[in-house]
């Protein structure tokens, strides 16, 4: 899990769940190194759904101010049993919808458009927030926000490292901010790093942050510590 923090406050607000595969004899593994093979395999769907339930119950002991935020595949929405499962998750784990947030980017849309659409409808109508990831990396990011009940957007952290030194990534990070608060979105800026890309970030008006700055990814148990202390270490 890792934190994701409020840029005015620097308060612990929730976690993002991340996956990592333990193996026998290569160590810890990186999703890059093993997600594909999933793919591959029709694997990802199981996984994903694996991940929903053990981070929807996780988060049921957390403070009841701390949101969990979840990231969705493309075979998740194609298998068109995705509210199902996720209400059926939520109903087991005890969670409060409202503190449930999932994680979809482009490629996860581009087919079944009608589909999706009334999924994540559903899926707004009882409480659990939509979030688009990665935004400003594909190629239609202002389209889907017109089409999608987007509640938060995440910019993606190749425009966040170069903040300090690229003039063109502070204006697209500039123009990201102001998008969102005109569409009434919260933003979330990753792979903040130290206090000069904070400060940037702060001054645009950016909502939430998350990166190494504030904490790696970490096991259940030192997450909840940090919980337990309501701030970052």
């Amino acid at each position: 899990y890792q934190p994701i923090i409020d840029a005015k406050t620097e308060k612990l607000v929730g976690a993002e769940a991340l996956i990592r595969w333990r193996h026998p004899h290569r160590g810890m593994l990186s999703p890059d190194q093993f997600i594909p093979l999933a793919e591959e395999t029709g694997l990802i769907a199981p996984l994903g759904e694996w991940v929903l339930q053990k981070g929807c119950q996780d988060a049921s002991a957390w403070p009841e101010n701390l949101k969990i935020s979840i990231n969705l595949s493309a075979h998740q929405f194609n298998r068109g049993n995705l509210f199902d499962v996720v209400l059926c998750t939520l109903v087991a784990s005890g969670l409060s919808p409202a503190r449930l947030e999932l994680e979809i980017t482009e490629s996860a849309l581009l087919d079944k458009r009608s589909e999706h659409l009334q999924t994540l409808r559903q899926l707004r109508n009882i409480g659990v927030s939509i979030v688009l990831d990665d935004f400003g990396t594909g190629y239609s990011s202002a389209t889907y926000l017109t089409l999608y009940p987007f509640d938060k957007i995440k910019i993606d952290r190749s425009f966040v490292s170069d903040i300090e030194q690229r003039e063109d990534c502070r204006a697209i990070v500039s123009a990201v901010m102001g998008l969102a608060h005109n569409l009434g979105m919260v933003t979330l800026a990753e792979g903040v790093e130290d206090a000069i890309q904070l400060e940037e970030l702060r001054r645009e008006g950016c909502s939430m942050v998350q990166g190494y700055l504030f904490g790696k990814p970490m096991p259940l148990r030192e997450f909840e510590k940090l919980a337990l202390q309501g701030i970052t270490a």
